[in-house]
């Protein structure tokens, strides 16, 4: 594949694909400080208009109001695309498993082509879903997962891994540069209030003096990154010369039943704890092996929980 060619100002031009996402717009936020021209695309299926709002104006920043799962035409040069258009909480995919796999899949294979047409390189966006329920713990970038693929959440799991098996290909057939990073539970400003994650549910459960839900008896666990060191791992993973599948997430691992008691200490909430059945295929354990960070793009979490969920709990107490 010819070497790509770049604009003639030399300021790189990005597509961020879920642009007007959760991780999406704050990627976006770090593309224009580093002074890239940003394309965002969004059909705001899951994603918002006020995520991208303070953008308005941005001569750097263009929008395109989209599915990608649609032919992606744009003029001039591309020089990276950043694939992060998916539901991705389990309420948004249970509610949408149809669209959910057709984004993984069109939506991927749109995204590479537009790719290969520009000669950019390409970042997929995957998850520590593709894992599964995982019997290896914590989970290397060699494990294959266990992943029921007809149960309730197989449309987001199997979407990422075809997503996965589609991006190598274009690379090993193609020669498109390629990068995928499985993200890990993340958290930080910008998280919708009632989007089933763990995070903002107990906030705003916690923020409300309601009963925190927690599943099972709270012994499953999770490891929870800041979103600015996510955002910093996703773009050194873009800019390295790594093609292989990297974890960032951050390896401190708390159970469910911990994370409930720290978010009612952090928002000083009066709320009690509650038990209900485990949602099914539910992980029962989730850690990275954050071993290949390290290693090749010399990244690792820095923000502790306390710091993050003070910027997260200061961002949700004004809109709950």
């Amino acid at each position: 594949m010819p070497s790509r060619t770049r604009s003639s100002t030399s300021v790189p031009t990005s597509v961020v694909t879920g642009a007007a996402g959760f991780l999406g717009s704050h990627l976006t936020d770090l593309l224009l400080a580093r002074g890239h021209r940003v394309i965002g695309i969004d059909n705001f299926i899951t994603g918002t208009v006020d995520n991208i709002a303070h953008l308005a104006g941005n001569r750097n920043f263009k929008f395109i109001e989209q599915d990608v799962t649609e032919f992606l035409f744009l003029d001039g040069p591309v020089d990276f695309v950043w694939h992060f258009a998916s539901p991705a909480s389990p309420v948004d995919y249970l509610n949408f498993p149809i669209q959910t796999l057709k984004v993984g899949s069109l939506g991927t294979h749109k995204t590479l082509g537009l790719a290969m047409e520009k000669r950019a390189r390409f970042l997929l966006a995957s998850t520590s879903e593709i894992y599964g329920d995982p019997l290896v713990h914590p989970q290397p970038e060699e494990y294959w997962g266990n992943v029921n693929t007809i149960g309730p959440r197989g449309c987001y799991d199997e979407a990422k891994r075809f997503a996965e098996s589609l991006t190598m290909a274009y690379h090993r057939q193609h020669g498109v540069e390629t990068r995928i990073v499985r993200i890990f539970n993340t958290y930080g400003p910008r998280m919708r209030l009632h989007d089933g994650r763990v995070v903002p549910a107990f906030i705003s459960q916690a923020l409300k003096h309601r009963p925190i839900t927690v599943f099972g008896r709270g012994t499953q666990t999770r490891s929870f990154c800041y979103v600015s060191d996510l955002i910093e791992g996703i773009y050194r993973l873009m800019m390295s010369g790594y093609g292989l599948p990297v974890n960032i997430g951050n390896p401190t691992e708390l159970t469910m039943l911990q994370f409930a008691e720290q978010i009612i200490r952090a928002t000083g909430s009066r709320s009690r704890i509650t038990f209900k059945p485990l949602p099914q295929d539910d992980p029962k354990q989730r850690r990275p092996d954050i071993t290949k960070a390290r290693k090749y793009l010399k990244w690792h979490p820095e923000v502790p929980l306390a710091q993050g969920l003070r910027e997260t709990i200061k961002y949700f107490r004004s809109r709950v």
